[in-house]
């Protein structure tokens, strides 16, 4: 008879135990504001979530962040009890244990060592640039479906990789981003515009430079798809790239070069860092 190892027992224990602490707050959450009166729609406009957002929270189905608890406590009146919670979240968040899916693995540790990342991204913001609630939407839109535990740790897996953006010394990451994925709102108007805000905060930070290509490009270097570029501390650049169910690291010479080439182009024809930061202001403004 197989055993599972000790670590794996241990990782399956942790998941229990914090999924069962997040049902509780959630519980906690919805007899505060039905106390108080409130629909989920109410409080999500106080507080700046969704009302599906809400709800997700109270069914213990979505980790709640600490500052949303922090935030609640104080507008309902629970006189600290949520607050305390927050830093049971907290604690939390920082002992789970992190895991990509198996073929993802190799690249997320070569991200991790980078000192200069690349992306061009045609279909989605890049995960190392996305917020929680729009890489939950992507998860949860991925078919075959994934299992909420799933979802909830390639989300936990994606934002935990953002860290590498607050190192120092950071790495220097560039993004071209079409601006067809700017525009689709994905996840519904309130996570697009929050994924929008990130963009503008991350493209003020001195690493990163966001470039937008414009949708009136009638043709460019790009059309063949999304790829990333990193160079790993100490060690030659590498390509990256998804399709479908097929992903591959890129480390034959010509072919890197080739992408580097063509990412160069792509830059060149797109919006400078200036003009793409005045884009996405001017969506956001529109939403």
């Amino acid at each position: 008879m197989t055993t599972r190892p000790e670590w794996e027992a241990r990782d399956q224990a942790g998941s229990e135990e914090t999924a069962e602490l997040f049902r509780t707050i959630g519980r906690m959450v919805k007899a505060a504001r039905e106390r108080a009166g409130m629909s989920q729609k109410e409080l999500g406009e106080r507080v700046g979530y969704s009302e599906e957002q809400i709800s997700s929270i109270e069914r213990g189905r979505r980790t709640p962040q600490p500052e949303f608890l922090i935030a609640v406590d104080e507008l309902l009146g629970c006189g600290g009890l949520l607050a305390v919670a927050a830093e049971d979240v907290q604690r939390a968040k920082s002992r789970r244990r992190v895991r990509h899916p198996e073929w993802f693995r190799d690249y997320a540790r070569l991200e991790a060592e980078a000192v200069e990342i690349c992306f061009y991204s045609t279909l989605t913001v890049p995960g190392l640039l996305q917020t929680e609630g729009y890489a939950r939407t992507v998860f949860t839109a991925r078919r075959p479906l994934l299992d909420d535990d799933t979802i909830e740790q390639r989300v936990a897996a994606r934002i935990d990789r953002q860290q590498i953006l607050a190192r120092w010394p950071p790495p220097a990451v560039t993004a071209v981003i079409e601006e067809s994925v700017l525009r689709r709102t994905i996840g519904g108007r309130l996570v697009q515009h929050e994924q929008l805000e990130r963009l503008v905060e991350l493209a003020q930070l001195r690493n990163v430079e966001i470039q937008v290509l414009p949708l009136d490009c009638e043709g460019h270097a790009g059309m063949e798809g999304p790829f990333i570029l990193l160079t790993p501390h100490g060690r030659p650049q590498m390509g990256y790239g998804e399709f479908q169910s097929i992903n591959r690291l890129i480390t034959d010479p010509d072919e890197v070069r080739m992408l580097a080439a063509r990412y160069g182009s792509i830059r060149g024809q797109a919006l400078s860092p200036s003009d793409s930061r005045t884009l996405i202001e001017k969506l956001l403004g529109e939403r």
